[in-house]
């Protein structure tokens, strides 16, 4: 094998860190562009943040982010206006979100549930499904797929594809938690209480899972007179961490 020059291999590592360096500042600013298109998503100002979105792609085309923004947009409009086109184009950048992350979890949620909601329930299952073959090992699959079995009132197929994604991914707080909501609506409190400390304990940042925790919690263990109070949600998930109850799944 013949090696390049010295002075042509150094031009060659200056391209390189050229391109890379480059790549990473339109990165950055396409970022910036989609944290304030989320901002005015937010406000419910669609053209502003649809314009946001559009600017993010003219400076990095191939950012999975904006397609799934900019399709977040034109699906949200496209139902609030009863516009097919919109619907159409939603799909269409979803597809385009997938085809640069073909793992992008939001973007095969929101094409999921476009597809539920223009009656094309078949199509939601079967990318879902593609994406589980295609993806041993995503665990993030499954969870998705087991959010549309239990829209559709199949709590056993969604419990099955839960328990599966914590066969992948024991941390897995959006598996947890699922299976803790369909365990509380099943009337067993006590387990989905320990799924939920524990799906906490992997996410400290969900606002909602303490709520849920203090609900459950008085519901379990309701205060007798002269019992000392419950414990706080985020001390009980000290507890359902230190005890590994997730190990189990």
């Amino acid at each position: 094998m013949r090696f390049l020059h010295s002075h042509a291999t150094g031009a060659l590592c200056l391209v390189a860190i050229a391109a890379a360096v480059n790549s990473a500042g339109c990165r950055m600013v396409s970022t910036g562009r989609n944290v304030d298109g989320v901002r005015y998503f937010q406000q419910g100002n669609y053209p502003v943040a649809q314009d946001r979105f559009q600017a993010a792609l003219t400076v990095d085309s191939r950012n999975p982010d904006s397609y799934y923004n900019l399709a977040a947009v034109r699906h949200r409009t496209g139902l609030s206006n009863r516009d097919q086109n919109s619907l159409t184009q939603a799909e269409s950048l979803y597809q385009q979100a997938l085809a640069y992350d073909p793992n992008h979890v939001d973007a095969y949620r929101g094409l999921a549930v476009l597809y539920t909601e223009t009656g094309r329930t078949n199509d939601a299952f079967a990318l879902l499904n593609r994406w589980a073959a295609s993806n041993p090992s995503s665990s993030d699959a499954r969870v998705e797929l087991a959010r549309l079995h239990e829209e559709y009132k199949q709590d056993k197929e969604a419990e099955t594809q839960l328990n599966a994604a914590l066969q992948i991914d024991v941390h897995n707080w959006r598996a947890l938690a699922a299976l803790g909501r369909l365990r509380e609506n099943q009337g067993d409190y006590a387990q989905a209480l320990q799924n939920y400390q524990t799906a906490y304990a992997n996410n400290r940042f969900n606002t909602d899972l303490p709520a849920k925790i203090a609900s459950l919690q008085s519901r379990v263990s309701p205060i007798q007179p002269g019992a000392a109070p419950l414990a706080s949600p985020a001390a009980a998930n000290r507890s359902a961490n230190s005890a590994a109850p997730f190990r189990r799944y």
